[in-house]
């Protein structure tokens, strides 16, 4: 039986390490428009130049979910099909999946889809993906699979530090209200995703560290024990250390990893935010 662990470019990671036999991973990217230009969140993206060029310009810019058919041709010459998405109150991308496995399953009848809306982004869904690889080495039926992906689901969060929200705002993904406060007076806006899948502001920390503390009392507060961590950054490696600093104070073993946002949640978090998910217990 053939595997495939299929996530869009919500999901940080163009790559799974040490994949299972029979197993492959793909990123199916969204878009991201600057004005006339586009670009296409894979690995051929250059987002520091994407970056460069979106804060340039003064005109508006948004981002677009993957079409059906891209699901679609993610799908080919699988058996077992686990795809992992943005947020579904957030990016039409759940939807476009769902109208992908409709589709496939006319063709295939005989393939098992399961299309998980993470209700959440990037570092969650690193953690999402990087278990459900694990699960399918451990065993071989998808609905075993299925079932210990969703119990893992339902144990992790995500947190996020954001010194700007002008593409949120911009995007209708935030009140113009908070877009006025983050920002000013080096104000961080600490939040997390919430169990519907949207943003909730939780904290306005006055600089990183403040920032820091309260991430570090939020995951304490949501039983964090020593699990998993990634935190992905938008060019902030500095806060990757703190936070980590923070962590391995009080269980020096805990696994946290840091990686770079891709293209979509670089648009989003914007320069020096974070979006990190960890392991509740």
């Amino acid at each position: 039986m053939t595997w495939k662990i299929i996530t869009d470019s919500g999901c940080d990671i163009k790559h799974l390490e040490s994949l299972p036999e029979h197993c492959t991973y793909i990123n199916v990217p969204l878009t991201i428009h600057v004005g006339e230009e586009e670009f296409i969140d894979n690995e051929a993206l250059e987002i520091d130049q994407m970056m460069v060029k979106m804060y340039a310009y003064e005109g508006k810019t948004s981002s677009s979910c993957p079409s059906p058919e891209s699901y679609l041709q993610s799908f080919e010459g699988a058996d077992n099909i686990i795809v992992v998405t943005i947020t579904g109150t957030l990016s039409g991308s759940h939807n476009s999946a769902q109208l992908a496995k409709k589709m496939y399953l006319e063709e295939h009848p005989e393939a098992n889809i399961e299309i998980i809306d993470s209700l959440s982004a990037s570092g969650e869904m690193v953690l999402l993906t990087q278990a459900i690889a694990t699960f399918i080495k451990e065993d071989p039926s998808f609905e075993v699979v299925v079932e210990k992906a969703r119990n893992y689901h339902s144990k992790t969060k995500l947190l996020f530090a954001l010194a700007s929200v002008d593409n949120l705002v911009k995007n209708g993904r935030l009140s113009k209200l908070v877009g006025r406060v983050v920002g000013l007076l080096n104000i961080r806006m600490v939040g997390q995703a919430s169990t519907e899948g949207t943003l909730e502001l939780l904290h306005k920390s006055r600089g990183q560290k403040r920032a820091v503390t309260a991430i570090w009392d939020e995951m304490k507060k949501n039983h964090y024990q020593g699990g998993r961590v990634a935190i992905s950054h938008c060019d902030n490696p500095e806060i990757c250390a703190m936070i980590t600093t923070a962590i391995h104070s009080e269980f020096p073993n805990a696994d946290v990893q840091a990686y770079p946002t891709s293209g979509l949640c670089s648009y989003y978090a914007e320069q020096g935010g974070i979006l990190m998910g960890y392991e509740t217990h």
